[in-house]
Parts: structure tokens; C-alpha cells; sequence
């Protein structure tokens, strides 16, 4: 084909980059005006112009959004921080007010420029609206001295990642370092295959990479055959290194900030053994920070302890005592004494709260060494929940009416989840959602997920509502073969997006055992649907895996069956089983199922898992779900869960039950749930 003819696609191709620049622009002038609206209702009532925290947490959402969309995350990161800060310059004016000089940071990091704790660094600091200025090292412990002797204000050290797990080396020196752990970040980590152009998997016979790159990239590189691996320092510094050799049969495992910063070309991305690869950095300066009141907060000391039978279960109890959440123990063995150990704890709460200072009193008179290495804002946690509307002496005196079953449950096949195998009851916890504990647990969603736009409006009423879960149907067992059935692995991606971006877990229902591991890469929890409920193949499946499970009472069930049913999950060794009784089929036909609602209090007393009611299944029609809701909030429900749609009247499944979202809405304030507090910012 002729350069002529190939003009005219050029030329289309040109104005529709025209086009797709004119609505960005449309865009920027339309957040302008947001802006301003902001900046008149913070005059208002005399609000500060400018929120560090919202601005960190939308770039980080922007760059995780970005990544799923193969977008580099300098780029996100440079471009959405131009918006924030133009956005804080048109309300400063706004307002009459002058801001804060931007500052200037130096960060040191072992590494180079493109390196991912370069990237974290630029994410981390950059979102607080700080220059960031970059001192490389090539080891961890010279990014440390760097930061001791004055030359640097910080230093970001990986310490965990999702995948490989801990790096020891960071552990190690973080102990004598002298340094103060002011933050922590995690950062998506995106491995790529680099190579010189025209390189090809085909042909690489050498590969230069970072150890813990080969940890997380095992499974792809246990396909190559005569491809010889290189242990390098440094990611970013393997690019350089193959660029130097300028050898197409050499590649290395970088990044593609790497590739670009080398003029290098991506073989192939995405080669992780897990798409959710999360590295966790740690920020560490000479002097602690001080956290304002309500900002969720984590505490990370180091502690050794006697060398004798429950030394270490004594040091926990101490935390048990006191109410404080752990969230990590990590042990190392003691430099120049391998035969014992130093634990690494992080928990919830921050150094000058009185439950932490009790428990750290106690705690030192009992260990036989202990160090706080800091309190730091941890965007990991979410803050408390606010306290529901009317005091819950109703739900007290429910669990107090709850009598364990005096029948023999081995007798009945369920010996796991019975009450005689486990008196207390199990709380299951999903990113701050406790099903099984004092507060009700609402689950919301449309039954199918059929766009973007959909489950985006739709995850947002769920958040701003003051709902825990997000749910949506991506594979729909219909009874009619014509039917929607849904979206599939693409619906999926889009209901864990939304999930991301408005802090929600997601659950979602899962067909077949061979589903089970995609839908689990995605998915927080794992529903089995009430016509699965006795397919025992999937139940094993799911049993197997490390996800919740919310099991769906079967239409035509006895709860000797449903529990039955859960054993065979435990049974595979899954103790996070959440049973749901969504109605079952009777001779009466004003609604589509029956609600039984004495299941609750019967289940409670057979079994210590929690229990959800979902009410939308049992009515078939909305104007009933409101009442069926809070009732079976006042029988005891653990959760419940509600569909609901941004236009109930055009939904492609089961619209007749669902919710509008200023229903929903309603409901939750019925129930008593208090909505989620909403952020100003930029």
C-alpha cells in the first residue's frame, strides 16, 4: 500500500485524537468549575482550602487506575498532580486566601530513577504536593546513612511484598538504623520483560533481574528454556545493564518506566505470578510525625521474649488484653544469636493513645527487649466506624436469647460449624466489614453488572450511604437460556475497579470449580448461589481457597442441609463461611419466595457462622424489601444484602426487586446506618 493511500486513515486517526483532545479539555474546564463551586462552599463555612490527605489518596486511585489501563504511573503521577495543584491555585484565588508554599523534599533509595521505590517515592511524596528531590544508593543501608547524616529528609525501603514476601535485609537494618517509620505506601508492582529492539522471548538467552523479581516472576520464567538468569541489584539498574551490552538475545524484568527512561522495548508486560503484586515501602525519616486526631493510624515495634513454652502467646494476650488489632508478625532470627528471635509487630493505633501507651507499659516489663520504630497515617486502615444512630441494647438482648441447640450436631453432618465444636462465634472480616460482629453489615449491588457507568454510579450510592460490600452478579445462572448472563471475567474487572476506587470489597458469585481461581484473583468474597448450594465439587473448590465465602441458602433447602453444605467448605480447611437465607420456595405465591425468617435465631443457635439475610431474592418485589430488610434486622441478622440499581426499570436482570439508588439510601437511614463522611478537598 502507497503512502498516498494510506493518508486518509492517517488523517482519521488524527482528528479522532482531536476529538478525544477537545473532550479532555471540556473535562478540565468542567473540574475547574467543580472547583470553584468547592472553594465557595469551603468560604462558607470558613473550611481550609487544601486536604493532603484526599489529594494522596485520588492520585494513588488515578495511578491504580491507570495501571489497569497499561498507563505509564509517571505520567498519572505528573499530570493528575498538576490538576490537584491548579485546582488548589483556583480555589486559593477564589477564596482571597495565600497557600503554603509547595515544599521540597530529598529522598533517598537504594536503586535508580525508574526503579520502583523511585516510583513509590514520587507517588508517596508527590501526593502531598512536595518536589521530590532523588539521592540513589546502591544499597539499603547506604539509603539509610544517607538520611542519618543530614543529606536526605527520608528514605522509602520495600519491606514486604504480596507475592514473595518479607525482605529480610530492610527488617534487619530498620532495627539499628536510629530512624523513625513515618509512613507506608503500597505500590502495584507491574513486572515487563525488557529487551533491545527486535528482541523476542523466542531468541533471550540471558535475563538480568532483581532476586525478588525472580520470586515474583517464577512461573513465567519456568517457561523459558536455555535462558540463563542473571541476579542483578536493582531493576531499573538491569535495564541499564542490557542496554549497555546491546544484545538482542539479553533482556532483563523491569518496569515500563524503565524501558522508557532507557529506550528499551516491552517484550511482553504483565508476567507476575499474581496480577494483585503489591511491594509495601516504608518511609522512614530522623524524626517521628505527629498524626492528627482521627487519622487511622499503625504502630510498628520490635520485641523478643523469653526463650520458654507461651513466652510469645503471653506477649500477644497482653495486646488481646488491651483491645489493640495486630495486622503483622514477622519474626528474624537475632543477629549473632540465630537460636532466637526478634518479632516484628504492626498493629493498630499510634504512640500517646492510652490503650496503646497501657499496653506498651505492660509489654516492656514483660519482653526482654522491645523498640517502637514508629506511629504513622496508614491508608491500609479504615477510620472507626461511626456508632449506629440508637443504642443496640435490642441486639443485646437478641444474642442473649440465643440458646445453643441442645441436639447432637455430629449426628446431623455438620460437626465443624456446629456450636458443640465452636461455643463463640466466628467473626469474618473483609477490609473492615465484621460480619459476625456488633454492627450490621450491609451488602449492596445490582444483580448483574452490564456497564461502567452502572456499577461506578452504583459502588458510589453504596459508599456514600454508609454501605460495607459491594456485590454484582458478572456469571448469572439464569433458568431461562435466553436470558442475561451476564459479563464474565470483563463485568468482573469492572466490579473490582469500582470496588478500588470507592474502598469497597466486592463479592460476587462463582459457577464452576474451574472459575474458582480467576474469580478469587478478583473477587474479596466468594458467593455460592442457591442453585449451587449442594454442588459439592464447587464447594471443595472453594473451600480450598483463602476468600470468605457467602453461601446461599438452596430455594428448596432445609438448614440441616444448608449447614451441611458449609461443612463441606470447612471441611477443606476455609473457616470463613458466611451463610445467607434468602427464602425458599412454599405454595404461597404473593411473593417469589417465602422469607424464613426463623432461620436466623435457629441458626445462631446451631452454629457459631455468621448470618446474612437477603431480602430482595425472597419479595421479588421492591416496595417489600424496606420491611423484609428491618425485620430481619431486628431478628438478629448479622448483614444484609440488598440489590439496587441506578434505573431499576431498564435493568437487564431481576429490576422488579432492586432498589433505586435514593431507596436504598432511605433504607440505610431507616436502618439506622450512618452515612459515610465525605472528604472536601480538591
Amino acid at each position: 500500500m502507497t503512502d498516498s493511500q494510506n493518508q486518509p486513515d492517517i488523517n482519521r486517526l488524527r482528528n479522532d485524537i482531536d476529538h478525544v483532545d477537545s473532550e479532555i479539555v471540556k473535562l478540565l474546564a468542567e473540574r475547574k468549575g467543580l472547583s470553584l463551586r468547592i472553594a465557595h462552599e469551603k468560604g462558607r463555612v470558613d473550611r481550609p482550602f487544601r486536604d493532603q490527605n484526599r489529594e494522596e489518596d485520588l492520585i494513588a486511585k488515578r495511578v491504580m487506575s491507570g495501571q489497569d489501563h497499561d498507563l505509564d504511573a509517571g505520567l498519572i503521577i505528573q499530570v493528575w498532580r498538576a490538576i490537584v495543584n491548579d485546582s488548589v491555585r483556583v480555589q486559593q484565588e477564589a477564596l482571597g486566601r495565600s497557600g503554603t508554599e509547595t515544599t521540597g523534599v530529598t529522598v533517598a533509595i537504594q536503586g535508580i530513577e525508574g526503579s520502583y521505590s523511585y516510583l513509590a517515592s514520587q507517588l508517596y511524596f508527590g501526593a502531598k504536593g512536595s518536589e521530590v528531590s532523588i539521592v540513589t544508593s546502591p544499597t539499603f543501608s547506604e539509603a539509610i546513612e544517607t538520611v542519618r547524616t543530614g543529606r536526605a529528609d527520608a528514605t522509602v525501603l520495600p519491606i514486604e511484598n504480596t507475592t514473595s514476601g518479607a525482605i529480610t535485609e530492610v527488617y534487619d537494618l530498620l532495627l539499628d538504623s536510629g530512624l523513625h517509620l513515618t509512613g507506608d505506601i503500597k505500590f502495584k508492582i507491574r513486572h515487563c520483560l525488557l529487551g533491545l529492539e527486535g528482541a523476542s522471548i523466542a531468541n533471550m538467552r540471558k535475563i538480568y533481574c532483581h532476586p525478588q523479581a525472580v520470586a515474583q516472576c517464577s512461573e513465567f520464567l519456568a517457561t523459558l528454556e536455555d535462558c540463563e538468569i542473571v541476579h542483578f541489584s536493582d531493576t531499573a539498574l538491569s535495564g541499564k545493564r542490557i542496554k549497555d551490552l546491546n544484545d538482542p538475545s539479553v533482556g532483563a524484568i523491569a518496569s515500563e518506566e524503565a524501558a522508557r527512561l532507557f529506550d528499551l522495548r516491552v517484550i511482553t508486560s504483565a508476567i507476575a505470578n499474581r496480577d494483585e503484586n503489591y511491594t509495601r515501602f516504608v518511609v522512614a525519616a530522623t524524626e517521628p510525625i505527629e498524626i492528627p486526631e482521627g487519622v487511622p493510624a499503625k504502630t510498628s515495634i520490635v520485641m523478643a521474649v523469653g526463650n520458654h513454652p507461651g513466652a510469645l502467646m503471653d506477649a500477644l494476650a497482653i495486646f488481646s488484653d488491651g483491645d489493640i488489632n495486630l495486622v503483622k508478625l514477622e519474626s528474624r532470627p537475632i543477629p549473632n544469636n540465630p537460636r532466637e528471635e526478634l518479632f516484628y509487630v504492626d498493629f493498630e493505633g499510634k504512640v500517646g493513645e492510652s490503650s496503646v501507651d497501657m499496653v506498651l507499659g505492660t509489654l516492656v516489663r514483660e519482653a526482654r527487649f522491645l523498640k517502637v520504630l514508629g506511629s504513622y497515617p496508614s491508608r491500609d486502615l479504615r477510620p472507626k466506624p461511626k456508632p449506629r444512630k440508637t443504642e443496640s441494647k435490642l441486639s443485646k438482648v437478641r444474642e442473649a436469647l440465643v440458646e445453643p441447640s441442645p441436639t447432637t450436631d455430629d449426628a446431623k453432618g455438620y460437626r465443624l460449624g456446629s456450636r458443640g465444636h465452636k461455643s463463640t462465634s466466628t467473626v469474618v472480616e473483609v477490609a473492615g466489614a465484621r460480619f459476625g460482629g456488633d454492627d450490621l453489615v450491609m451488602i449492596a449491588g445490582p444483580c448483574a453488572v452490564e456497564s461502567w457507568d452502572q456499577i461506578v454510579a452504583t459502588a458510589r450510592a453504596v459508599r456514600d450511604a454508609g454501605g460495607s460490600v459491594l456485590r454484582g452478579g458478572c456469571f448469572k445462572p439464569r433458568t431461562s437460556p435466553y436470558s442475561f448472563q451476564g459479563l464474565g471475567l470483563e463485568g468482573l474487572d469492572m466490579l473490582a475497579e469500582a470496588g478500588k476506587i470507592f474502598g469497597l470489597p466486592v463479592v460476587t458469585e462463582v459457577l464452576s470449580p474451574g472459575d474458582v481461581d480467576d474469580v478469587a484473583k478478583k473477587a474479596d468474597i466468594l458467593q455460592i448461589g442457591t442453585r449451587n448450594m449442594q454442588n459439592f465439587s464447587l464447594l471443595a473448590a472453594v473451600g480450598r481457597t483463602h476468600r470468605p465465602v457467602l453461601l446461599k441458602r438452596g430455594m428448596s433447602s432445609s438448614l440441616d442441609e444448608l449447614l451441611q453444605a458449609a461443612e463441606y467448605i470447612l471441611a477443606e480447611g476455609n473457616q470463613q463461611v458466611i451463610l445467607c437465607e434468602r427464602g425458599i420456595r412454599t405454595f404461597e405465591n404473593s411473593t417469589r419466595n417465602t422469607l424464613d425468617l426463623s432461620a436466623v435465631p435457629v441458626l445462631k443457635s446451631r452454629t457459631h457462622l455468621p448470618v446474612v439475610v437477603d431480602p430482595s431474592h425472597a419479595a421479588g418485589k421492591r416496595e417489600l424489601v424496606p420491611p423484609l430488610a428491618l425485620a430481619a434486622e431486628a431478628i438478629g441478622a448479622h448483614g444484609i444484602m440488598v440489590e439496587i440499581h441506578p434505573d431499576p426499570d431498564t435493568a437487564l436482570s431481576d429490576g422488579p426487586q432492586s432498589l433505586h439508588l435514593d431507596q436504598f439510601e432511605e433504607l440505610m437511614v431507616a436502618l439506622g446506618i450512618p452515612p459515610a463522611g465525605r472528604v472536601s478537598g480538591a
